[in-house]
């Protein structure tokens, strides 16, 4: 019987996107244990099984892997793939997927406090995690101001995601998910509402 693959019978390929998955699933963990300061390459190494040297060659810094672990916890398919009539909904979805999935909520409260707290770490999210998610919202909205808005779409949902996970504001931390969009969706309608 063949039903437990070899490691030889993978491909190069496909044994490389494992253990990039492997080191980025322990990515994970550490930076929602540890946070961006104190999870170091070879902490990230020791938790995959695999040598520092490894965690170097497939994501190069400290920094590179940030981003990557970062990029692969927050969800933006579905906000990339919005139109326009569709991005508050699509933007709201993004927040409450990344937090209140149990396997991502602790890596993105992890990326969320090390942005606000660690200067490299809030250049990496800018950079290399929103930039590009917010360009495209900014061509979807289009028109007039359509990258001031798209920031402004970002930093709604930002807000939102600082005061109902990490502070925990009463009335945003136990609102449900229909009240929640009733009350916030028309604001960010007209954001991205042409004027």
């Amino acid at each position: 019987m063949v039903d437990d693959e070899k490691p030889m019978s993978l491909t190069r390929a496909e044994r490389r996107r494992r253990s990039e998955a492997s080191i980025l699933g322990a990515a994970r963990e550490l930076l929602a244990e540890r946070g961006f300061e104190r999870t170091t390459i070879r902490g990230v190494a020791e938790r995959a099984g695999v040598d520092p040297a490894l965690v170097m060659q497939h994501f190069g810094t400290k920094d590179d892997l940030f981003a990557a672990a970062a990029t692969w916890s927050v969800p933006i398919h579905g906000l990339l793939g919005a139109g326009r009539e569709d991005l508050p909904h699509a933007a709201i979805e993004h927040v409450l997927d990344a937090f209140e999935d149990p396997e991502l909520r602790g890596t993105a409260e992890a990326v969320l406090r090390s942005c606000l707290t660690h200067p490299a770490a809030g250049t990496i999210v800018r950079e290399q995690v929103l930039g590009s998610a917010q360009a495209a919202v900014a061509t979807t909205i289009g028109g007039p101001d359509a990258e001031l808005r798209a920031a402004l779409l970002n930093a709604c949902t930002l807000g939102l995601s600082i005061a109902r996970y990490l502070l925990a504001v009463p009335a945003l931390a136990d609102v449900d998910r229909a009240d929640l969009e009733r009350v916030l969706g028309p604001a960010l309608q007209a954001l991205v509402d042409p004027t």
